[in-house]
């Protein structure tokens, strides 16, 4: 599927596609500025297109400058507007000379989607040395922290708009992953400072909500170092095919990056300080 790209053809296109459905407006997100952060593949990728498909300008970021001009070309080889940026979430410089890019480019922000993070190592507690445990941190929940730090302000200078957090079924629904302690505490985290931020950011206008993936094709495990899984490791016997819903396949980073559009979008206008778990019901079990 092929991005408009005039202003006004989103409109004609989405209105022939979906037949002038009141729900298909909902989602138009056309003079919106997006930014997504770990842009460079699986979800963030994903998402990123999805939200230049309904019309948003997105800034797509990474620390990987190769896999995010990838993404960003991607786009505007559609017909979508896209600008990409490298900078480090957890670099406080580096976040800021980048929310100062976005402001001076397109004067305005309005949808942020903080799905940058590691797996970290993941290795019993013992064993998991402080510097691992802090890299984790400094990624997954003081890189979440900085960007929304950053954003509050123009997302109020434009009246509002949405915040999705990429978060985990791990630390908020699972816990049997061995070894994952700095990880699961990112993610509990992640759902904490989304759901207290509902309440202190809802007066002005802006929405923050939590996604909740399990098992997604993705490369996040290319930066996963485990060790001591034995320890670490409690026994359990799962159904055959421990996702419900697809006998045991992993989802793709589309099914979550459908929920980002949602969050992002007018469809979901009455939506903040809630987690959506998009797992095919994989934590139910565990």
């Amino acid at each position: 599927m092929e991005f408009a790209d005039r202003p006004l053809r989103p409109t004609i296109f989405r209105l022939v596609r979906w037949s002038l459905s009141t729900e298909a407006l909902m989602y138009y997100l056309t003079g919106k500025v997006a930014l997504v952060t770990g842009a460079g593949s699986g979800i963030g990728k994903a998402s990123a297109m999805k939200l230049a498909e309904a019309g948003a300008t997105v800034v797509v970021m990474s620390r990987t400058a190769d896999e995010v001009e990838a993404t960003a070309a991607e786009i505007r080889g559609k017909g979508g507007q896209a600008t990409a940026m490298t900078a480090d979430t957890s670099d406080e410089n580096a976040m800021r000379e980048l929310m100062d890019a976005i402001i001076r480019d397109y004067k305005r922000l309005d949808i942020v989607v903080a799905n940058a993070g590691i797996n970290g190592v993941w290795a019993p507690i013992q064993d998991l040395q402080p510097d691992e445990w802090d890299k984790t941190i400094q990624v997954n929940l003081r890189g979440t922290y900085l960007t929304i730090h950053l954003a509050v302000p123009h997302l109020i200078e434009a009246g509002g708009g949405s915040i999705i957090v990429v978060s985990s079924i791990n630390g908020t629904r699972t816990f049997t992953t061995p070894g994952a302690s700095a990880y699961s505490v990112t993610k509990a985290g992640q759902l904490a400072l989304v759901q207290q931020l509902a309440l202190e950011l809802g007066d002005r206008g802006i929405r923050i909500n939590a996604l909740c993936p399990g098992a997604i094709e993705s490369k996040i495990s290319d930066n996963t170092q485990q060790r001591g899984k034995e320890e670490a490791e409690v026994p359990v016997d799962f159904p055959e095919g421990d996702i419900p819903l697809t006998g045991g396949k992993s989802g793709k980073a589309e099914d979550v990056a459908d929920a980002v559009l949602f969050l992002a979008s007018d469809a979901s206008r009455h939506i903040t300080g809630t987690p959506i778990w998009i797992d095919g019901g994989q934590s139910l079990l565990r």
